[in-house]
């Protein structure tokens, strides 16, 4: 048996050569021992699950040694997505929840998910205890287990929907009046996954028309992978001008991510997408806050956050760092580059469903593009263009690689003076005109992420050409 890492996105494997019935009571007994060590089993734990192959059937294994374990289960009903299951956490007041995904990795995958009693990523101190918990039943080999119907019997078991509470939330969240006042032409594609049903039902309420495609379940995602990146959406972005859509909203696997295309078929990046929802926002909310963004998010958001009179949080890659500023710092909007992000009077969960409201709402109320918004944007906090690479390597040069990047620390890059150094996670430079470049090991694979940002395009190629160069990735 391969060793069960658990981190933030939890225990995600290949189903059936690891990720199987008896690994999933092993994890979940370590689970249910986290659990009852730290005083919410009277709590009750939420179940949530994915539209992979057998996901329902692995949610109940779960319940089974929860409730074995004395813990009371809320079991959800029908696939949901993860933004959903951490709500469900906040509305039923639980000690947190357990969600069966595995995001938009490969249909041949499935995952364990925790989410803790305040409905956001799992943080590393929670991950790691959890972890411990597992190594504990793993060397001792005890789970305990309770039939269902029985565990019914005993109060410990009860099936659960969420939808509507979770549905009027949002409606409280977003300002629905501006899509009513204007509703739009949408094309939706839920990628087979669990949020599937959400968007549709939430606009179609609000007037708009909709179009959906793969807005069915198919555990094998139609072939690809279920992540809403440029390069996954060319059907969405066909269905888009076929239809002479307004917007193309698109979600991954289990909701939490999104993806969008303008109405002229133009992909949005997370990037350019936050930084015209921040300015947005600032147009149509009262309250103020600091703005959190990772390490690896563009620096518009700082632009934009400053000239307002606004704070910036800075935190490692990774939403748990964002959610926990959402959280302790009531934060007005948290965002990634990969497409995490939520706003102030949510849940510290990332949301896409959130993300896509948000996209109808600000077309709506502008009556115009996200290309033209993000023109207008331009004109007034001046321009950034922003590129990620991920460049494979071999595992034998990934150890000199990551030699040569501690010991980098150029005075200028592209000729632009190097203003600020960080290491705390990979090499982050900032440059004396605002322009940065990020260096980061995958954790798990032989390559690196290189994240550019500058004003233009020339210097954008040119500080990533000289970094590449000078760390053994050219």
């Amino acid at each position: 048996m391969a060793p069960i890492k658990f981190g933030t996105d939890g225990w995600r494997a290949i189903i059936a050569r690891d990720f199987t019935f008896a690994n999933c009571r092993v994890v979940t007994q370590g689970l249910a021992s986290y659990i009852n060590y730290n005083n919410l089993t009277k709590k009750g734990i939420v179940i949530g699950y994915d539209n992979r192959f057998m996901s329902e059937d692995f949610a109940q294994e779960c319940a089974r040694v929860l409730a074995g374990n004395g813990i009371k289960v809320f079991l959800l009903k029908k696939a949901s997505p993860t933004p959903v299951t951490a709500f469900a956490v906040r509305e039923k007041e639980a000690g947190g929840a357990i969600m069966i995904t595995a995001s938009h990795n490969p249909h041949y995958y499935s995952g364990i998910k925790f989410i803790p009693e305040y409905a956001g990523p799992a943080l590393p101190d929670v991950t790691d205890s959890i972890e411990n918990e597992i190594n504990r039943v793993i060397n001792e080999g005890k789970v305990y287990e309770l039939n269902l119907s029985e565990a019914a019997q005993l109060g410990l078991f009860e099936e659960w929907e969420i939808d509507r509470e979770y549905s009027n939330h949002l409606l409280e969240v977003v300002r629905g009046e501006f899509i009513n006042a204007k509703p739009l032409k949408v094309v939706i594609n839920p990628m087979f996954g669990a949020g599937i049903g959400y968007l549709d039902q939430l606009l179609g309420d609000l007037g708009c028309e909709i179009r959906t495609i793969n807005n069915y379940r198919d555990a094998l995602f139609g072939g690809a992978l279920p992540e809403p990146t440029e390069n996954n959406l060319s059907d969405l972005r066909r269905a888009v001008l076929a239809y002479e859509a307004d917007l193309g909203l698109a979600l991954d696997g289990d909701a939490d991510r999104f993806g969008i295309i303008d109405r002229n078929g133009e992909f949005v990046s997370a990037n350019r997408f936050m930084s015209i929802l921040l300015d947005h926002l600032l147009r149509t909310r009262i309250f103020r806050g600091p703005v959190c963004r990772s390490l690896a998010t563009t620096h518009m958001l700082d632009r934009i956050a400053r000239k307002n009179g606004l704070g910036v949080i800075e935190t490692p890659v990774g939403f748990k760092y964002v959610g926990q500023a959402l959280r302790d710092k009531a934060c007005m909007l948290g965002g990634e580059e990969s497409g995490g992000l939520s706003i102030f009077g949510h849940i510290p969960e990332k949301d896409g469903i959130l993300a896509c409201l948000l996209a109808v709402e600000m077309v709506a109320y502008s009556g115009e593009s996200l290309e033209k918004l993000c023109n207008k944007l331009i004109k007034e906090y001046g321009q950034v263009v922003s590129r990620r690479v991920d460049i494979e390597v071999s595992r034998a040069d990934k150890e000199s690689i990551l030699d040569k990047i501690s010991h980098y620390n150029p005075k200028a890059v592209a000729g632009l003076k190097v203003e600020t150094m960080s290491r705390v996670e990979g090499s982050k430079m900032v440059l004396e005109d605002g322009s940065w470049v990020l260096v980061r090991p995958s954790g798990t694979e032989p390559l690196f992420r290189v994240y550019v940002e500058a004003n233009d395009k020339g210097m954008m190629e040119a500080i990533y050409q000289e970094v590449c160069r000078n760390i053994g990735l050219g």
